[in-house]
């Protein structure tokens, strides 16, 4: 993917805030007609973004459709639904001191946004983003991964066929684009990707005062109780694990397993991934391949401790890694020191759940968290815990409910987004007190006459 030079994004730049000044966006007939639109050419382009995804992660058509498409037209039929209540402006309270005034609130689009997507889910990720710009009112430059190339040409072509280039376009590129992008002053910036790339857009966003949404990943822990459900725990685990071979910002990253429940567990799962992908799990059309040999290569490096239980056969040529789960793992194991976004699950071992909370709280917050077992004891280890988002007995499953806010905390994130919380996401929460002029009480001005009586009332 060729790079894109200063030159084209200072003129998209200039354009797109050109075209946000002109007031159109701010429209709510305008934005509903955009989603409109851009729903329109989803279901227009979803066999080609099926082919797209197939090419480059070797995703089936219900993969694809599961876990991209669906999300995308869910989120679209959501704001087509709400917009009109969320951007109404929200009459809030007024103290008795400064009555007679009153007080609202009003949304307003930030202005001009720019959204940077990874290459796993190289579509959702992207447009679904691109709603909540919308949805606000905001001009948008998207910058598809170079990781995922038949999707991001896809995307461009979409778009570009969609909407002025002036109010939403494409620039494609790799790292130096990016540079140029993160130099350049917007009025919200929304990444998605690793932690490590997460603070270099955080530190270039600072130097214009940029509010950012980043939404990273990190080690999201698998918790099996002794009292679990162990046929249905390995049944989610296994499909939560598996999806997208692994290549899942919230995908259980490790499992810490009760000492008596472990071994049974970890068969279960096994078989389970046999019965979703078949014996022969690298002819399905189901298994998705590694992105690159670049990630093949740091997969393989974590490979090396521990005991495998099942699979771990690797064809490089083919970008094919085995779903595996390695048995004896330590904390100390590189493979536990980095996320590991790929089909190998680690597994270690606790013999009560206070080991576990000490282990998830010495280290960095995690983006998902994952509990099977009953829910007395899911509370309490969620009070004692923190991360972005969990589930009860399940996994992945809490982020296809438009309802709840999708993002992370610490280390794994910063701001929420999906359903109402992406239209806030890219609003401005302004605040407004209309005060009349037919009554000027005296109260406030200096030399503070009354000054004992405000206090009363403050």
């Amino acid at each position: 993917m060729e790079e894109t030079s200063k030159e084209v994004i200072i003129e998209h730049i200039k354009n797109q805030r050109n075209f946000f000044a002109s007031n159109k966006t701010k429209s709510i007939p305008f934005r509903l007609e955009q989603l409109r639109n851009l729903k329109k050419a989803v279901l227009k382009y979803q066999t080609i973004i099926e082919d797209a995804l197939w090419k480059d992660l070797h995703k089936s058509p219900e993969e694809a459709y599961l876990t991209e498409i669906s999300i995308v037209t869910g989120e679209l039929n959501n704001h087509i639904k709400h917009l009109k209540k969320w951007a109404r402006p929200k009459k809030v309270h007024t103290p008795f001191y400064l009555l007679p005034s009153s007080s609202k609130i009003i949304y307003e689009p930030l202005g001009l946004s720019l959204i940077v997507a990874p290459w796993n889910y190289p579509f959702q990720l992207l447009i679904n983003t691109l709603i909540g710009s919308i949805s606000a009112g905001c001009c948008c430059i998207l910058k598809p991964s170079p990781d995922a190339p038949s999707v991001a040409k896809l995307v461009q072509e979409m778009i570009a066929a969609t909407f002025d280039a002036n109010y939403i376009t494409v620039v494609q590129g790799g790292r130096a684009t990016n540079t140029i992008l993160f130099n350049e002053r917007f009025d919200i910036i929304f990444f998605t990707g690793s932690s490590n790339v997460g603070k270099v857009v955080m530190k270039a966003a600072s130097q214009h005062v940029t509010p950012v949404v980043l939404e990273l990943g990190g080690k999201s822990p698998c918790i099996v109780d002794v009292d679990a459900n162990l046929d249905i725990a390995a049944k989610r685990i296994a499909w939560g694990k598996m999806i997208n071979a692994g290549q899942t910002c919230i995908a259980p990253d490790y499992l810490f397993a009760h000492h008596t429940i472990k071994d049974e567990l970890i068969a279960k799962i096994a078989s389970n991934i046999k019965a979703m992908y078949g014996e022969n799990i690298k002819a399905s059309r189901f298994y998705p391949r590694i992105v690159n040999q670049k990630a093949m290569n740091r997969l393989e490096k974590l490979m090396k401790q521990g005991k495998i239980h099942s699979g771990g056969k690797i064809d490089k040529k083919e970008r094919f890694i085995e779903p595996t789960i390695i048995d004896n793992v330590n904390p100390d194991f590189l493979i536990m020191q980095e996320e590991i976004f790929g089909p190998i699950l680690p597994v270690m071992t606790f013999n009560h759940i206070n080991e576990i909370i000490d282990y998830i709280n010495k280290n960095e917050k995690p983006l998902a968290f994952y509990y099977f077992g009953k829910n007395n004891n899911a509370k309490e280890i969620l009070a004692k815990t923190s991360s972005g988002g969990a589930c009860i007995n399940d996994t992945l499953m809490h982020i296809t409910n438009h309802n709840l806010p999708f993002g992370g905390v610490g280390n794994s994130g910063i701001g929420k987004y999906h359903g109402k919380e992406s239209f806030f996401a890219f609003s401005n929460k302004r605040a407004i007190l209309s005060t009349p002029t037919w009554i000027d009480l005296p109260l406030k001005y200096v030399p503070f006459k009354y000054f004992k009586w405000i206090k009363r009332f403050l």
